[in-house]
């Protein structure tokens, strides 16, 4: 497929999640009938998985909304040779579901690669996927019929399958013949320095907080200088408090709490969320781990030895991810900084 029908399609799919977004504002009146379809879900997706709010159903179609202009798919798309494969392959998707939308930069690397996309859905993100692959079809004939949802993946050439570290060994060997990208668990963390603002702090907030934290790009584990006076980041998370009144997100909390208070652990805490000192990287939901540091260079030497499970690093200091971006990567931000679409064009 061309590339400037590829760029058209994509637009095309970035503009109907706007008019979602806008008319959720001013009403249904002259919508199409997927876009109907979208209104209704944002409503009452989350009774089929209560941790998709719609709060954050719709921050997820916000940031697809802003990726899919027209100067960041050609930015995204320029880096490769699209029109060069004549016999599509089959490429096996196995989507993960923790956050709204989170296998949808898998189902677009397929397609824009001109390959086949045979993917199995989560149960928990099944409604929103489905409606993507819905636009989709109906954007290009073309990619109607390279879009083929299956329970089983049988026969194919490619495998990019999202899970855990057990699913990662499963994955492994039962597709030990296949070329393949393997996600397992990862998170990110932040590195603040003294000179860190209130601003920026804000931007903290959100990359720990967004889908409830749920998400290999959510900060589970904040460095602090020796002196930094945790009630900074207190006081910048307090916009999340009401996070508390979801169930799920409360049992989690009270839990994890229960556990620390019963085996005599000193936390800080401010009604919504467990600040514990720990030199882990992957908190428990609710909980946000914390590090002090002399030196940042010591820290970032640290990181270095354990990028094999982190996803992103935030931060006020220059030359990594502003704090607030770690949930807004660009199209051509990889997961696991493995370029998806250079796999999917040269295998």
């Amino acid at each position: 497929m061309e590339k400037q029908r590829i760029v058209n399609n994509l637009v095309s799919f970035g503009e109907l999640f706007s008019r979602v977004l806008k008319n959720r504002d001013e009403g249904k009146e002259g919508a199409t009938e997927l876009e109907k379809n979208g209104q209704d879900l944002i409503d009452r997706v989350s009774s089929f998985n209560p941790w998709f709010t719609t709060d954050f159903v719709l921050n997820a179609l916000n940031a697809w909304s802003a990726s899919l202009k027209k100067e960041k798919v050609i930015q995204w798309l320029d880096a490769y040779d699209l029109e060069g494969r004549n016999t599509p392959k089959k490429v096996g998707l196995i989507l993960a579901g923790n956050i709204p939308m989170v296998g949808l930069h898998d189902i677009l690397s397929v397609l824009v690669s001109g390959n086949e996309l045979h993917v199995k859905l989560s149960s928990k993100d099944s409604q929103l996927i489905s409606w993507c692959l819905e636009i989709l079809s109906s954007l290009d004939e073309e990619w109607s019929k390279r879009i083929i949802r299956t329970e089983k993946l049988n026969h194919i050439d490619l495998l990019i399958a999202t899970g855990n570290d057990n699913s990662a060994r499963y994955f492994e060997y039962y597709f030990r013949n296949v070329p393949k990208i393997i996600r397992k668990n990862r998170t990110s963390v932040a590195v603040l320095t003294d000179q860190v603002n209130e601003g920026q702090l804000n931007g903290l907030a959100n990359d720990v907080f967004t889908y409830f934290g749920l998400g290999c790009r959510n900060v589970t584990k904040v460095y602090v200088p020796q002196d930094f006076d945790l009630d900074r980041i207190f006081s910048s998370f307090y916009k999340y408090k009401e996070l508390i009144n979801h169930h799920q997100y409360a049992n989690n909390y009270d839990y994890n709490k229960a556990v620390y208070l019963m085996n005599k652990i000193e936390l800080r805490e401010n009604g919504f969320i467990l600040l514990k000192e720990d030199d882990g990287l992957h908190s428990p939901l609710g909980v946000l781990f914390y590090e002090r540091y002399d030196e940042p260079e010591e820290v970032f030497k640290g990181l270095q030895e354990k990028e094999e499970d982190i996803q992103a690093i935030v931060s006020d200091l220059d030359g990594y991810l502003d704090l607030g971006k770690a949930q807004s990567p660009e199209l051509w931000e990889y997961a696991d900084n493995v370029d998806t679409v250079e796999f999917l064009i040269t295998n």
